[in-house]
Formats: C-alpha cells, structure tokens, sequence
C-alpha cells in the first residue's frame, strides 16, 4: 500500500506552488510503502529506510523551512518535525490544525 493519491496529489500542488513562489523545494524521494524491485527484500527495505531517514533529516538540516503537506502525520513526520523545531527552521503547515505543538 503506497500513499494515497490524495496525498501525492497534494504534494505535488504544494511543489508546484512553493516552486512558483521561487523556493527550492526538497522532498522525500522514496516512498516505501509502495511495492518496488528495490526494497522488497525486508532485511534490505529495513535497512534502506534508516539511510533515508538519515539522508531526509540532511535535507531538514539544508532547509530554511519545512512545510508539512497534508491532513495526516504518522510518528515519522512527528519525528521530522521536531528535528527541524530542534535546530530552529520554522515548519509551516497546508493544514494548520495537524501541528503536533497546538
């Protein structure tokens, strides 16, 4: 099961509109729910999801910001967004009322 089109969709939207407003955007390039050759071994998938969440709290550390896209956040969004609140970068919300500090 991937992420939901709704989401990627939404994503895609906040993408083209952060690009318009002429900011760089950087985000996941993997998304391990969805079936592929490349993580469907299970000791090779484990493996890769601690790389990429090594390389994602990189990008959280190039970031001037990070905006959050969605209704929706899982522990590891949680996660991400505490990291980026622990080294100062202001997060920014599409849905305000999913912020974990209100």
């Amino acid at each position: 099961m991937g992420l939901p089109t709704r989401f990627m969709a939404e994503m895609a939207e906040a993408d083209l509109r952060e690009t318009r407003a002429g900011r760089i955007v950087v985000k996941p390039g993997c998304d391990l729910k969805s079936p592929h050759a490349l993580w469907s071994d299970p000791v090779e998938a484990e493996a890769l999801k601690v790389r990429l969440d090594d390389l994602h709290r990189a990008k959280i550390r190039l970031a001037d910001e990070v905006l959050v896209v969605g209704d929706y956040i899982g522990d590891s969004t949680r996660a991400e967004i505490a990291y980026a609140r622990s080294l100062g970068k202001p997060v920014r919300f599409t849905h305000p009322e999913v912020d974990p500090a209100t």
